[in-house]
């Protein structure tokens, strides 16, 4: 199948409603999944009236030279023709990259000086570690002690020092804050701040511009914090929004169908998406989110897997499970494939033993 850059063609708009079965309590829940809405402005965030397009524009320019522009490659799925971001190919294996070289270079030199704090679970971890490095800072990173053993080695080949913390029991919030009192230096959140929603959502302005501008009718996203979901509606706002996450993980998803956030539940379960075990989005991508009118799915470890199982046999791309949930949301039909649709593949950070389980069907 050719990979080539074309054209999205626009087809007319159409509401999918379905229904997806709750991972805990086992009761079904109802879903819609618009495919083409009007841009609505960001009411509620009257406080951050930076968050818009024109900032992601700016951030699109301050990082360029920076970052990866990414291939949008075609594909077929159920007869529609849709296009995969392939976000996996960036520069440390993931989306990170933009929002932490946005945020990076807008310090001052005398804070650049006292180095920067991050707290991830692998991709922002690296994508800050680069970042820093290339911009000869220090770089301190919080990372869960069962962070996959390839993130952490990826992240201290950058020259960042680590320091482990038990998800389950520990918050990496205070433990960053408490490291950046200590050493003077500028926490970088991986989702809940305006310069990260803003580079991420770079990914956006190369999208509309790899289409031709203005033909993008869905946009399908794994979230975790919902930065880069967020950075995409801003920068799409003509553009249907359908965030995909974890089962179980669902926090953002129940949080938009309830109008307010509510977190991870306390006995929520293991998952292969590491990238995306966030346990409480923030005020900032939830309310971007809500105001897009965004929709929510969730898909479970199986249907991962058999996302990056697709996405090798049919494009050789490796996918890490969190990075492959937005195609696994469309390949089971939770999200009706239709032309004009992009899906992102936000990561590809996966160790190549469990990888080539996978591919093998182990």
């Amino acid at each position: 199948m050719g990979q080539r850059e074309r054209d999205i063609w626009s087809v007319n708009p159409h509401v999918k409603n379905y229904w997806t079965l709750a991972c805990r309590s086992g009761s079904l829940r109802p879903r819609c999944c618009p495919t083409q809405r009007k841009p609505r402005k960001v009411n509620d965030l009257r406080s951050h009236p930076e968050l818009n397009r024109d900032s992601i524009l700016a951030a699109s320019k301050r990082i360029a030279g920076c970052v990866k522009r990414t291939p949008l490659l075609e594909c077929h799925i159920d007869g529609a023709r849709i296009w995969l971001k392939c976000e996996s190919l960036q520069t440390g294996g993931a989306f990170k990259l933009r929002g932490a070289t946005n945020r990076l270079l807008q310090l001052s030199e005398e804070d650049r000086a006292r180095g920067v704090v991050a707290f991830s679970s692998g991709n922002h971890a690296q994508g800050v570690a680069i970042a820093a490095k290339r911009l000869d800072m220090r770089a301190t990173i919080v990372m869960p002690a069962d962070a996959p053993a390839l993130k952490v080695e990826g992240t201290r080949a950058q020259g960042a020092d680590i320091v482990f913390y038990d998800r389950r029991s520990e918050s990496r919030e205070e433990i960053a804050a408490r490291i950046a009192a200590e050493q003077g230096s500028t926490v970088v959140p991986s989702f809940d701040d305006v310069d990260i929603i803003t580079g991420q959502g770079t990914a956006g302005v190369e999208i509309d511009e790899q289409s031709g501008g203005g033909a993008v009718t869905h946009i399908v996203v794994p979230c975790g914090g919902g930065g880069l979901a967020a950075g995409l509606a801003l920068a799409l706002p003509d553009a249907a929004i359908t965030i995909v996450e974890p089962e179980g993980w669902d926090d953002m998803g129940r949080s938009l169908a309830l109008g307010q956030i509510v977190p991870v539940e306390p006995d929520a379960p293991s998952t292969l998406c590491d990238a995306l075990q966030t346990p409480r989005v923030s005020p900032l991508t939830f309310g971007v989110l809500q105001s897009a009118g965004a929709t929510a799915v969730s898909v479970n470890d199986s249907e991962a897997k058999r996302a990056i199982g697709w996405a090798w046999r049919e494009h050789g791309l490796t996918l890490e499970a969190g990075g492959a949930v937005a195609l696994a949301a469309v390949l089971t039909g939770k999200v009706r494939a239709a032309d004009g649709m992009v899906i992102l593949l936000s990561g590809g950070n996966i160790d190549p033993a469990l990888h080539a389980k996978i591919i093998a069907g182990v």
